[in-house]
């Protein structure tokens, strides 16, 4: 029950403590400081809309006060927004308030703050927003307001980079025909035509290798395989660096083992074994 008539306290006292504007006042001046016009704003009826000149300066003056106590305030934030309807652009630009309440905000056409959206014929709303977190926020429409269209902004040098481009067509070159089979074949038999002169020639002279498989011989003749096996292996899978590496590690043991298959072989041919 407590917290119930506690959350009806401050939901009451926040009602009561809402924000409201104090003389709000506008000037609109040349560069050589000649009004041009000057009127205070009703919370209720915008004004005529105002218009600016490309070197004219808006003044605007106003005081942030509590409704009930008539106190000047600080909000914690206050902006004021331009907004185009028709475009929908907008832009938010925030306003230096005292601890007492006051507030001056002054737009000078020739050098415009950044906060303004770019503009076209259309005039842009402009409103006063009011935060806080011991009232109530507020917002209050102003007036309407015409200023000299902006100019198209250069483009940038990476704009080309951010549109849509148009869609990649590959060309494929057409399949390569293969030759006629007649000319396959004749090439296949000059592959394979010094393989048949050589099993021709063992087959006059015979083949004869006595020790060939000799314990002195059979561990050269197992590394050579080795070798070639480790060639098949990197025309599959491995690299360069890893060949490298195991063939350096195969090397060492196939030069002892040559070494010991030249020693018996000369020993053979010798008549010493």
């Amino acid at each position: 029950m407590i917290w119930q008539l506690s959350g009806l306290l401050l939901a009451a006292t926040v009602q009561a403590a809402s924000l409201s504007l104090q003389s709000p006042r506008f000037t609109i001046s040349t560069s050589d400081a000649t009004q041009l016009r000057s009127d205070t704003l009703s919370s209720t009826k915008k004004p005529e809309p105002l218009t600016l000149g490309a070197t004219d300066t808006l003044k605007l003056t106003f005081q942030i006060v509590e409704s009930d106590e008539g106190k000047g305030v600080q909000p914690h934030q206050t902006f004021l927004r331009f907004y185009d309807r028709e475009s929908g652009e907008e832009g938010i630009q925030p306003v230096r308030v005292t601890p007492g309440g006051k507030a001056k905000f002054e737009l000078n056409m020739i050098r415009p703050p950044a906060s303004i959206p770019p503009t076209t014929h259309n005039p842009l709303e402009v409103s006063l927003i009011l935060g806080s977190f011991v009232h109530a926020p507020a917002q209050y429409d102003l007036f309407d307001l015409y200023i000299p269209a902006s100019q198209t902004p250069a483009e940038h040098p990476d704009e080309a980079s951010f549109h849509v481009l148009p869609a990649i067509k590959h060309t494929f070159r057409p399949e390569q025909k293969s030759p006629p089979q007649f000319i396959s074949a004749v090439f296949a038999v000059a592959v394979l035509s010094p393989w048949l002169v050589l099993v021709g020639l063992w087959s006059k002279i015979g083949l004869r290798v006595p020790n060939l498989f000799s314990l002195s011989i059979v561990p050269f003749t197992a590394l050579l395989g080795t070798f070639e096996v480790l060639l098949v292996w990197y025309w599959i899978d491995l690299k360069l660096g890893q060949v490298l590496l195991y063939g350096g590690i195969l090397a060492i043991p196939t030069v002892f083992a040559g070494k010991q298959a030249l020693y018996a072989t000369g020993e053979w041919r010798a008549g010493r074994k």
